[in-house]
């Protein structure tokens, strides 16, 4: 199997869904694509909690093990961390590469603001240190919770690079020129986040986007699939989308 690294490629990138749940995952794998991330929210609202509260731990790990045996490379949304340690996090992310993951995605948005450069740095170097082969996904907010200079991103995503990560995550990050500056001014692959209305795939690739996911649009648009079908059955209108039949899920699990 390919490795996780080499999928990102700059200018030919990983499109990499989002899931929360095993049977999405199951699917993905039986389809033929070589990788899948989680979502946190997608895991979070499975739960019953709010995006990436530090109770979500516990689901995120459940459901990281489960997807571990699936012919699929694994990479797992940990937010913040679920924790301020940056041992207890590196811990975490031992524990997930003991189970069979090969990527973890790490933020510095701390609710509606940034974790300091330094102390998110720190978070990174810690977890490359405990865990050298762990493909490690250095997201930074600055567009996420804003639309602050690309500067910002770049510097961020400089010193998240120096700390050790593989790759950077500008979730939010979309304009042509933005984009550009931010592949020219690091060293390392960049991850943007589909974004509908705004540039295409094929648009993010020859930026020398290296990865493209989904984040939490397929939940979303799985809530939105069954409302309408809810409706559509009461309404007596065909159902909106043609769904596998019973057999072609159970014939997805273990």
């Amino acid at each position: 199997m390919t490795s996780f690294a080499a999928l990102h490629v700059p200018g030919r990138p990983l499109l990499l869904p989002n899931v929360w749940e095993f049977g999405f995952a199951a699917a993905l794998a039986d389809a033929g694509h070589p990788a899948v991330g989680t979502t946190s929210l997608g895991v979070s609202a499975a739960a019953g909690l709010a995006d990436g509260a530090p109770e979500s731990r516990a689901a995120t790990v459940a459901l990281a093990k489960s997807l571990a045996p699936l012919d699929i490379l694994v990479s797992i949304d940990l937010a913040d961390g679920f924790s301020a340690d940056p041992a207890e996090v590196a811990d975490l992310v031992a524990e997930l590469a003991d189970a069979g993951v090969v990527g973890v995605n790490l933020e510095d948005g701390r609710g509606d603001a940034l974790a300091p450069i330094v102390v998110q740095a720190a978070l990174l170097a810690k977890v490359r240190e405990r865990v050298p082969g762990m493909f490690l996904n250095a997201r930074t907010d600055t567009h996420w919770l804003g639309t602050g200079p690309v500067a910002d991103a770049v510097t961020r995503a400089r010193a998240y690079a120096e700390a050790g990560a593989d790759c950077v995550f500008v979730p939010g990050l979309h304009e042509p020129a933005d984009v550009t500056e931010l592949v020219e001014a690091v060293d390392v692959p960049v991850n943007l986040l589909y974004l509908p209305g705004k540039a295409t795939f094929s648009e993010l690739a020859s930026l020398g986007v290296a990865r493209v996911s989904f984040g939490s649009m397929p939940y979303r648009v799985a809530l939105s699939a069954a409302l309408a079908t809810v409706d559509s059955v009461r309404e007596g209108a065909e159902l909106p989308v043609r769904p596998p039949s019973y057999g072609d899920v159970t014939a997805l699990l273990p």
